[in-house]
């Protein structure tokens, strides 16, 4: 199988694309940066530029594309001169690519995300359920990319996830861990629940699924329960040996935050194992896998 693989130089992109190579697929990575210390095919590709999205694929005649390239600053989404840009990428770019699958007749994966709900309540929320309500503007941009692959696509995965963390770039995992460096104790966010994704997992499954032709709207994040960030951070701390304390604090006592976060992240992953899929691995287990392969 050919695949085309966007944002090859973030964490998920990365993962997909090795894990292509492992199971003998053919994979192209493509990014708007050339990508450093990569051993695996890749092309210049920016996902705003019609034109050249057209003609990439046309050329490349992938029979999979997986979308993971995506304006992920939440907070930075929110700024008045940065809109244009956020929903260039995660709107256009999204229907470029959905209109260039089309035109090849390729499957098409879209990486989305938890804050296409209002994230309101502790119900998890189900893949197939419409009730969209985004806090944010990045929330506003993934569904109407959402709605942009399903709208112009018969033959489409559309996979949300939450939490993310992977090897190959910034995270939240990384983040504590250097915060670990320098305080004795550190105050974590204790009402947003949700699960963590780790992207070696999730690569995993998408490449599983891109193998099917089981398409439609899933959930996919890690198993072993919904948590907090603090109980996330506590676990992480446990597991590297830190001796930092976390101290639990609402959202308000938090603060710093321009753009609203969902209290209620939780995910309903059960259509996965409905349709035949591997559940991923639970998160402590993912934490554990990440610790011992960090650079």
């Amino acid at each position: 199988m050919k695949v085309l693989v966007t944002g090859t130089s973030g964490q998920l992109g990365f993962d997909v694309m090795n894990e292509l190579k492992k199971r003998g697929h053919e994979g192209i990575g493509a990014d708007r940066h050339d990508s450093e210390n990569a051993d695996f095919e890749h092309i210049i590709l920016d996902i705003t530029d019609r034109d050249q999205v057209l003609k990439a694929v046309s050329d490349i005649k992938p029979d999979a594309i997986v979308h993971c390239a995506a304006w992920t600053n939440v907070d930075g989404a929110e700024e008045p001169e940065n809109l244009a840009a956020v929903r260039a990428v995660n709107v256009d770019g999204t229907k470029n690519l959905a209109d260039a699958a089309k035109s090849v007749d390729a499957k098409m994966v879209y990486i989305s995300t938890d804050y296409v709900f209002n994230g309101e309540g502790e119900t998890p929320w189900q893949p197939d359920q419409k009730d969209y309500a985004p806090l944010n503007v990045y929330g506003q941009s993934k569904l109407d990319g959402e709605l942009a692959v399903a709208n112009t696509l018969d033959k489409y995965f559309i996979v949300r996830i939450a939490w993310v963390f992977g090897q190959n770039g910034k995270n939240f995992i990384k983040t504590m861990l250097k915060v670990a460096e320098t305080h004795d104790e550190v105050r974590v966010v204790d009402d947003q629940i949700g699960t963590p994704t780790y992207t070696i997992d999730l690569a995993r499954l998408l490449v599983d699924m891109i193998e099917t032709e089981k398409y439609g709207y899933y959930h996919a994040t890690n198993e072993g329960g919904y948590i907090s960030w603090a109980d996330f951070t506590k676990e992480i701390y446990a597991q590297a040996g830190v001796n930092t304390k976390v101290i639990p604090v609402t959202t308000a006592e938090y603060g710093l935050s321009k753009a609203k976060r969902p209290y209620n992240s939780r995910l309903d992953k059960s259509k996965l194992k409905e349709n035949g899929f591997e559940p991923l691995p639970t998160w402590q287990d993912a934490v554990k896998r990440f610790l011992a392969n960090l650079n």
